[in-house]
């Protein structure tokens, strides 16, 4: 057996970068290297995933009324299901969709094929207004998780969704192009997401955190990151990130420094 590359070497499982990637790439490989938490499957190709011995993340493709149908196909072909992850698309009632959501929820409790280890996400899509605010009140009562989509918010918009989140003490994944630690052009660095969701969680105002979405030097960033408490206690928040290049953001922490080059951290 041949010696492990860096890039193939485990990061300890209490590194506070550990589970951080939700892979995406469709070509799963396992958690290897222990930045990837998950495998993210979508419902319709579950019916084809066999033996594939890593927690998943199923997307639903439809409404809430799907959550069972999978989680009994997982469970009836040994797959683990580590979380689920669905979109609300009634924009005109946010609010109501998420309670969908939660009767769907307790309808597969009922059916013995929905657990407490479990995680159920929620994307909440459109404008941050009253209704998407009703529907995170929803959410957070019911100790559902909310998924924030990177790619169509700007750093204010991302901040305002971050600090809704904190608001209701939700942990929350982001899904999107976040492959790269630090922000380039217009894409923001998963770096930047858990430093700003740290700051915010400590009180920082709006200003700052749009302003740590926004830095583009990485110095700054790593300088901030040194700290492990700092990162286990955003990582309470900020919980894992969807890649579709789940390499990708291992080479990044090891370039920075934040991840050692030759072993776990």
């Amino acid at each position: 057996m041949s010696a492990p590359t860096p890039e193939s070497l485990p990061l300890a499982a209490t590194s506070p970068w550990a589970r951080l990637v939700d892979d995406a790439s469709g070509r799963p490989r396992g958690p290897e290297s222990g930045l990837v938490g998950t495998v993210v499957v979508r419902d319709t190709d579950l019916p084809g995933v066999r033996d594939l011995h890593v927690p998943l993340t199923v997307v639903l493709s439809g409404g809430a009324g799907q959550l069972a149908g999978p989680l009994g196909l997982a469970a009836r072909t040994g797959l683990r299901v580590a979380a689920v992850e669905i979109t609300l698309r009634d924009l005109d009632d946010l609010p109501g969709n998420a309670r969908r959501v939660l009767a769907a929820a307790d309808a597969a409790r009922d059916q013995g094929v929905l657990d407490d280890e479990t995680t159920l996400y929620v994307e909440l899509p459109g404008h941050l207004g009253p209704g998407w605010l009703r529907a995170a009140d929803e959410l957070a009562a019911a100790e559902l998780r909310l998924t924030l989509r990177t790619e169509t918010a700007d750093a204010d918009g991302l901040a305002a969704r971050i600090d809704a989140a904190l608001d209701r003490e939700t942990p929350f994944r982001c899904t999107g192009d976040l492959d790269r630690a630090v922000r380039h052009q217009d894409r923001h660095g998963f770096a930047n997401v858990l430093l700003a969701t740290r700051r915010a969680f400590d009180g920082a105002d709006r200003e700052s955190v749009v302003a740590t979405l926004a830095e583009r030097d990485p110095d700054v960033l790593v300088e901030a990151l040194r700290g492990e408490e700092l990162l286990a206690g955003a990582r309470r928040w900020f919980t894992s990130f969807t890649s579709s290049e789940p390499e990708r953001p291992l080479a990044e922490l090891r370039v920075l420094g934040l991840v050692a080059e030759d072993g776990p951290r």
